[in-house]
């Protein structure tokens, strides 16, 4: 397994850790212009969930692979947080958010895998 996909793995198992939903990640590798490898796009109910989802990846990517974000935005609103691990780009929305921004349609032309939802 390959550094983007050990970091894909942990950053899907933090979201399920914190009951996040509704996982997908995008393959853009293959695609000309993509600003990183893979996406992954979450939700959470509400904005303090879409919070401790964030908190939960910070924490367990910076824990067991010792990387942090290069960036972070949307923290304070946390009604849509972009996480930048540079291969690898995590959206976290609140539902309504997620559906006005689309961006697995915006991307249509990547790879989709939805992960399944862990009860």
């Amino acid at each position: 397994m390959n550094e983007t996909n050990i970091l894909v793995s942990t950053i899907i198992e933090a979201i399920q850790e914190k009951k996040g939903h509704k996982i997908v990640t995008l393959d853009v590798s293959k695609l000309e212009n993509a600003i990183c490898r893979q996406f992954v796009i979450c939700q959470g109910n509400t904005p303090t969930q879409v919070s401790a989802l964030s908190d939960a990846v910070w924490d367990m990517v910076g824990d067991r692979l010792k990387e942090k974000p290069l960036g972070a935005v949307g923290m304070k609103e946390a009604q849509w947080i972009a996480m930048d691990y540079g291969t690898v780009i995590l959206h976290i929305f609140i539902p309504d958010a997620r559906q006005y921004y689309n961006l697995e349609q915006l991307w249509a032309d990547a790879k989709i895998t939805e992960i399944p939802d862990q009860l």
